[in-house]
């Protein structure tokens, strides 16, 4: 098997997936900025992609390196992605890394992208310019304890007898399980069908934010709450109303928000021709993200 680099590995994502490829069979090393901090599986390597100078000591025999890396956080955000992409795809080509896998963001080539998702396909880019080949599995909302949408949907349907949403509320998504998500990643690992090229990936159900938000109350046992949609709710107006009633920041919600009125949705399913399988629906998915919620509740005691 091959040895692989994840490169944001203690992050939602990455969490799951190291695991996972250590179950697949593969050499894991974890990059992560504090390896003495570093309690999960696989090794722990250092490696900052805001430092270019610590990842060729990470990349060093690496076959495959896995790029779960975002600056959502940050106010330049795509700047800042955009030069920790290229450091990156150069660190491995210099190492002699035959695949780089990134984990991007859905949308249309056709539509006019958020700077959000603008900054994703950037990165696909980015990452290739040292020469070496780019998986791309493309996702939409990911369902899943711990992600940032999902905990969104989960913090409004808790907190919320009744909701105001924006009219980008209406625009339809394919939600993805994040075991799916692990899954896809895992499974074109050294695949020499998936070398250099872009996926798209989704579950089977085409749904409204709307309609996301009433099914996650349904799955968790709470009332539907009423939901009133208003003409106009700025982006920024939406952030630091999700910032008052969830734990997300204003920065990170507002790039967020910014991508949630253009429609993404899955149309090409070559990947499934790559790693067949049949993804979860999001009902399935909910109740997977609300049963490790709990147990994540009991674990803390």
């Amino acid at each position: 098997m091959s040895t692989v680099l994840v490169a944001g590995a203690t992050g939602f994502v990455g969490q799951r997936l190291v695991p996972a490829l250590l179950d697949a069979g593969h050499e894991v090393r974890a990059m992560t900025r504090s390896p003495q901090k570093y309690s999960g599986p696989g090794e722990a390597v250092e490696g900052d992609v805001e430092r270019p100078e610590t990842l060729g000591p990470a990349m060093e025999g690496v076959d495959i390196a896995y790029y779960l890396v975002h600056s959502l956080d940050q106010e330049d955000f795509e700047e800042a992605e955009a030069r920790s992409a290229r450091a990156f795809g150069q660190a491995a080509a210099d190492a002699g890394v035959d695949q780089i896998v990134f984990l991007g963001g859905l949308g249309s080539e056709t539509d006019e992208l958020s700077v959000h998702l603008r900054s994703r396909r950037a990165v696909e880019g980015h990452l290739g310019e040292g020469g070496v080949p780019v998986t791309v599995l493309r996702a939409a909302v990911i369902v899943g304890h711990g992600g940032i949408s999902w905990e969104i949907t989960r913090q409004l349907v808790k907190h919320l007898p009744a909701m105001v949403v924006p009219k980008w509320a209406q625009t339809r998504t394919q939600p993805i399980a994040l075991d799916d998500v692990v899954r896809y990643l895992v499974g074109v690992a050294g695949v020499e069908a998936a070398i250099g090229q872009v996926f798209e990936i989704g579950g089977p159900d085409q749904l409204t934010y709307v309609e996301m938000l009433q099914q996650a109350a349904e799955s968790g046992d709470r009332r539907v709450p009423p939901i009133v949609e208003v003409p106009v709710l700025t982006p920024q107006l939406s952030a630091r109303w999700l910032a008052l009633v969830t734990d997300v920041d204003v920065t990170t919600g507002r790039n967020l928000i910014d991508s949630m009125d253009v429609e993404v949705l899955v149309t090409d399913h070559t990947i499934r021709e790559v790693v067949p399988f049949e993804p979860m629906t999001y009902r399935e998915a909910v109740e997977r993200a609300l049963a490790d919620r709990a147990a994540y509740d009991d674990a803390k005691g």
